[in-house]
């Protein structure tokens, strides 16, 4: 028995003016493919396992991920896809596939639903099995290739192999028992906030997430995933939805419109009512008068990381440092060229030098003058460590060269690569202590959380102008379907199932 396995992940911000070559993805090709997969804590990582048990052959053309930024250039796309459509080819039992859901590139919408027709083209009858994030734009092209989709319950994202798990659980039936699985698609004409989809406190989704788990308890259901979708993406697509495998069509297509009535009734509870950044940064001083102990963290959501944001607008310190704060510590913060500076001035120098933004956001018309900050480079670092969990446990992670300038009132931590706040590591490996501030400013919205709200006594969540911002009103979105809520409010719709 022969199974592909491969890993293809991106989730595109079609505003974000941060390229995405091939390079980005540090794709990881055959052997080197399997050892990145293997007891990694991905979906791919379930599927080697799956395999392993069974005693299969694994062919791995590709293991690779970028984070969220600009559509993929088109080369970097079909290096990719040609790699696992060829192992394809070549013949095999079983593809199993981690993608994300939400790719797009230089020329495609829609590229997982892209590739998986390619992989159908020249297999049209081997079982096809798909995990996907729950922040995948789901398109019905997407459905109709694939035999198995199951897409992440949680978010912050820490059930990345269940998923796997739970995707190769069904394609095994259809191994060894002949099981036929019919999928069906609901698609809600909806935007959900980011900010909204927070699967661990009570609310609208995680109440969507938990009516998906009672539903797959039925008898025939065999999956039922909500996608939150990633609303900055400006495709046709875009928005919520559900998929559901089952036995039966019938069964499908039920659970698809109960799930998907679920999230229109609520769809007021998916949006996302942002404050002034200075009303943020008021409510953040006076918590930290507030009772408990730990830094208050200030999460950047404007500039988010891990939804294309440049990882470079200094809005947040900026407005923080007028109203007065201190004894802040702030980071990542991109800035190849502040660290090449402060490199050449070594530790112990003092400096006067401009730092972050200094990417230009055109498609939101947004251009800024670096912060002028001056202060002694406490610390230069290589920019690695690795994390200690509980997303991505024991990934070695590159932020590039890191240096830190303290200000005084602030301990700047500047890096050449954007990087997620994954870990505590971040600041530890580059001698900063989180625990021991008084304002943590990160530019995150929701994974640093089971890593940071413990240690915090208060969250304030700040909207600074930048490409991941929660106001649609930034963005002139061209090829979204219309019309849809919120940005049309009086909308007719009932629940309606595509039944593949």
């Amino acid at each position: 028995m022969r199974f592909v396995v491969a890993r293809m992940n991106h989730e595109t911000n079609t505003f974000s003016p941060v390229p995405t070559p091939l390079a980005s993805f540090n794709p990881r090709w055959d052997e080197d493919a399997l050892q990145a997969g293997t007891g990694s804590r991905t979906a791919m990582g379930a599927f080697l396992a799956f395999a392993e048990v069974r005693g299969a052959e694994v062919v791995t053309p590709v293991f690779a991920t970028a984070n969220p930024s600009g559509p993929v250039a088109d080369d970097a796309f079909e290096a990719m896809a040609a790699a696992i459509v060829d192992a394809v080819r070549n013949g095999c039992d079983a593809v199993l596939l981690d993608l994300h859901g939400a790719m797009v590139t230089e020329s495609l919408e829609d590229g997982e639903g892209e590739l998986l027709a390619r992989i159908r083209a020249v297999a049209p009858d081997v079982p096809l099995g798909v995990a996907l994030d729950l922040h995948g734009n789901i398109t019905e092209r997407m459905v109709a290739n694939a035999d198995v989709l199951v897409g992440f319950k949680t978010y912050p994202h820490v059930d990345m192999y269940e998923t796997g798990a739970h995707a190769v659980r069904l394609v095994g039936r259809m191994l060894d028992e002949g099981l036929a699985p019919k999928r069906a698609w609901c698609h809600p004409p909806q935007l959900a906030h980011t900010l909204k989809m927070n699967t661990g406190v009570p609310g609208a989704m995680q109440d969507a997430i938990k009516a998906a788990r009672a539903a797959e308890e039925r008898p025939g259901v065999l999956a039922v995933s909500v996608f939150g979708g990633f609303p900055i993406a400006d495709i046709a697509d875009a928005g919520v939805s559900v998929i559901t495998v089952a036995e039966s069509a019938d069964l499908a297509a039920e659970a698809a419109r109960e799930i998907g009535g679920l999230l229109w009734e609520r769809r007021a509870e998916f949006v996302y009512h942002e404050e002034p950044l200075h009303q943020s940064v008021a409510a953040a001083r006076a918590a930290v008068e507030g009772a408990g102990q730990g830094p208050v963290l200030l999460l950047d959501h404007g500039d988010n990381c891990m939804s294309g944001g440049t990882c470079d607008t200094m809005d947040v310190l900026g407005e923080a440092l007028a109203q007065g704060l201190d004894d802040i510590v702030v980071g990542p913060i991109c800035d190849p060229e502040a660290v090449a500076a402060m490199m050449a001035a070594g530790v112990g120098a003092r400096i006067e030098l401009g730092i972050g933004n200094r990417v230009a956001m055109p498609r939101i018309g947004v251009s800024k003058r670096p912060l002028e900050l001056a202060g002694v480079i406490r610390v230069l670092g290589d920019g690695e460590y690795t994390i200690s969990g509980p997303t991505y446990t024991g990934m070695r992670c590159l932020m590039g060269r890191a240096a830190v300038l303290d200000t005084g009132r602030a301990r700047v931590l500047v890096t050449e690569q954007p990087h997620e706040p994954w870990d505590l590591a971040v600041f530890t490996s580059v001698g900063l202590d989180p625990r021991a501030c008084r304002y943590l400013i990160l530019k995150s919205r929701m994974y640093c959380r089971p890593v940071f709200e413990p240690i915090a006594r208060a969250v304030v969540e700040c909207a600074s102008r930048g490409v991941t911002s929660s106001d649609y009103k930034l963005f002139r979105f061209e090829k979204l379907a219309r019309p849809i809520y919120p940005l049309q409010e009086d909308i007719p719709w009932r629940p309606e199932a595509v039944q593949i």
